[in-house]
């Protein structure tokens, strides 16, 4: 399989799209920030002295979708139907993290989604780390995606 980011002279190129049929895509990402015990407690129960901790994670990874293509150099800018962003606790450990991405266009939304979990995590990571500098972002990855010529992937 080719790669579609370089041209024909092996230089990094954007890919056009302007050929393709515009289409439904969602794509969804799911990753996990572990930390001590003591911290998820802290998050839990509203103690972080920055606020609510998911919170603000979960709006900056909605913020972090629709900003993708000015940090990932070759992404097309995407006009966004909706963008989810879910933080939950799990364990006495972790906090999971799911982000899906919507529209109707002509490329998919799988980097706006990665993205989302990415900056999620490490918005948690920034509003605790006075207390757990250990932290660990975990297993960021596409879970699924659908809609464009490549059809539907189911990951896990």
């Amino acid at each position: 399989m080719a790669l579609t980011h370089f041209d024909a002279a092996g230089r990094a190129a954007m890919v056009d799209v302007s050929g393709k049929e515009e289409t439904a895509r969602t794509a969804t990402a799911r990753g996990r920030i572990v930390m001590a015990p003591a911290t998820l407690a802290l998050i839990r129960e509203g103690r972080a002295g920055k606020g609510d901790v998911l919170g603000v994670a979960r709006i900056a990874g909605i913020m972090a979708a629709k900003k993708t293509s000015d940090l990932i150099p070759l992404c097309h800018p995407l006009m966004l139907s909706k963008v989810t962003v879910d933080l939950e606790p799990e364990g006495d450990d972790a906090v999971a993290i799911e982000a899906t991405v919507k529209l109707s266009g002509r490329t998919g939304v799988e980097m706006e989604a990665l993205t989302a979990v990415t900056v999620a995590a490490l918005t948690v990571y920034d509003m605790v780390k006075a207390v757990d500098r250990a932290m660990r972002i975990e297993d960021v990855r596409l879970v699924h995606k659908a809609g464009g010529k490549s059809g539907e992937f189911h990951g896990e």
